[in-house]
Order: C-alpha cells, then sequence, then structure tokens
C-alpha cells in the first residue's frame, strides 16, 4: 500500500504536467494584462501627462453617467439585437442545411469559412458600396420600379445592423450545426405522425428539443457583437459607435487611459459573465 501511493502521486503529476504550459500562458497572455487594466482603471488622470498611481473610483462613476450610460444600453442592445437576428435565421438555415446530401452541405460550410476569413474592413466597405446611392442596392430597386430615385442608407444604423449581422452569421450557423447534425430524425418524424405540419414541427419540437445550443449560440454572438469596432465606425455615425469604439477614443485621442481601462474592464467581465453563464447553462442542460 505504501509503495502504490508514492506511484499514484507521481501519476498524478504527469497527467497534470501537460497543462502547465497552457495555463502559464493563460497567466502570461490574460490574467497579468486583465490585473494590470483593473490597477490603471483606479488611477487617477495627469492633466497634459498620462497618469499618476493614486487610487480612485472617479473612471467608474465616470463612466456610470448618462452620457456612457447611453452608449452601454446602446452596445448592449446592438449586440442583443444582432444575436436575435443570427438566430431567427440562422437556426431554420442550419436546419435546412443539415438535411441536405454531405456532398451539399460541404459548399455551404466552406461559403460560411470564408465570410469568417474575411477582415472588417473589407466587409465594412463592401457593406458601404452596396448601401451607397451611387452603386448600391437602391439603384436595382430603381430599375425595378420600386422606388423613384436612388438613395444612400449608410452611415446609419440599419447598416450597422446588417453588417455586424453578417459578420457574425457564419458564427451562429457554425455552432449550431453540431447540434442539428447529431439531432435525433425520429423527433420531427414523430412529429409529422402525430399531425404536426413541418413548420409547427418545427418550432414545437425541434427548437425546444435544442434550447441550449440556441442558448450557448446566442450568447457567443453577442459577446463576439459587444467587440465590435470597425464596422460601427464605417457604416455607422458616432451615435452608432459601440462601447469598443469609445474605449479606443478615449486611450488614443483623448489620452485618458485610466478611464479606457475602467470601460474596457467592464467589457471583458461582462464577456467572462455571459461565458460563465454559458457554461452554467450547458452543464445543467446535460444533467438534465
Amino acid at each position: 500500500m505504501s509503495a502504490a501511493a508514492p506511484g499514484t502521486k507521481a501519476g498524478g503529476w504527469r497527467e497534470q504536467a501537460p497543462l502547465i504550459f497552457p495555463a502559464l500562458m493563460l497567466l502570461a497572455f490574460f490574467v497579468v494584462p486583465f490585473g494590470l487594466m483593473i490597477a490603471v482603471s483606479l488611477f487617477e488622470r495627469v492633466a497634459g501627462g498620462f497618469y499618476q498611481p493614486v487610487l480612485t473610483t472617479a473612471n467608474y462613476a465616470r463612466f456610470l453617467s448618462l452620457f456612457f450610460g447611453k452608449i452601454l444600453v446602446f452596445s448592449l442592445g446592438l449586440s442583443a439585437l444582432v444575436s436575435a437576428l443570427c438566430l431567427i435565421v440562422g437556426a431554420p438555415f442550419t436546419y435546412l442545411l443539415t438535411k441536405l446530401r454531405r456532398r451539399w452541405q460541404v459548399p455551404w460550410l466552406v461559403a460560411m469559412l470564408a465570410v469568417l476569413s474575411l477582415s472588417e474592413v473589407i466587409i465594412g466597405f463592401s457593406w458601404s458600396t452596396l448601401l451607397s446611392r451611387t452603386a448600391g442596392l437602391s439603384n436595382l430597386f430603381v430599375s425595378l420600379g420600386l422606388m423613384d430615385n436612388p438613395d444612400a442608407w449608410t452611415p446609419g444604423f440599419f447598416a450597422v445592423l446588417a453588417g455586424m449581422t453578417y459578420q457574425a452569421f457564419p458564427y451562429a450557423v457554425l455552432v449550431l450545426y453540431p447540434s442539428f447534425s447529431r439531432l435525433d430524425p425520429s423527433l420531427a418524424e414523430a412529429a409529422r405522425t402525430l399531425g404536426a405540419s413541418p413548420l409547427r414541427a418545427f418550432f414545437t419540437v425541434i427548437l425546444p428539443a435544442l434550447r441550449m445550443a440556441l442558448i450557448a449560440t446566442f450568447i457567443i454572438v453577442f459577446v463576439f457583437a459587444l467587440g465590435a469596432y470597425l464596422l460601427p465606425q464605417l457604416l455607422g455615425r458616432p451615435e452608432h459607435w459601440t462601447l469598443s469604439v469609445l474605449i479606443t477614443d478615449q486611450a488614443i485621442y483623448q489620452s485618458n487611459m485610466p478611464f479606457a481601462a475602467a470601460m474596457a474592464v467592464f467589457l471583458v467581465v461582462t464577456s467572462l459573465s455571459l461565458v460563465l453563464l454559458t457554461t452554467t447553462l450547458g452543464r445543467k442542460g446535460r444533467a438534465a
């Protein structure tokens, strides 16, 4: 018995050894920078300079003011709307995609990955051209007789929403695809046997069976949209800028690093909280 204990202990160390390097990377590239950011957010800005290590909560108090509160509410609402649109379109799209033969699914998945390879700059300028007055969709509607004169739809809220939804949509599809692929086809067949139409079976049987995957996808897209930076600037007006844009503005152009750090801390904490919520819901779903 006494000889087995050291062997077991050594075996435990060998099992944990592969985790040492990822833990060190997490410590070096996340924990330490995040700790420094929290420290800077509590410092005081020096007029005409940078900041000094004087502890204060004024940066967080300013962030909760009416002006920045509106920006915060707008960022959260825009992210939630993008997530909802991605689910409304992505859920039926992914379900129909999994019903195709495998050889027809591959091109669609490759197309999703191709969109992910595009940078925000390319997406932003593409949507800016598509919604412009000179070469945009309004010219097509004029030629079809649906509009009298071409119109510019950018910059504007609709342009920001369309661009961010387009960018986030492939993430929603690729996250939902494994769950829809593993779905038992007998569920839909049983609903059809009981007299339900395909549409009713989808909403009353398929979606409830995948509610945990839908919630997880919503949160993942929400976190992704919350960090949007270039698209709100390229497609929107200043009133359509998100919190990420304001963080950059305060850090670079206003030279107010403590206040920018305070806003960044909130953004990171919100993202981590949503990821933790996703993990918790996933565990409860597996337990159920």
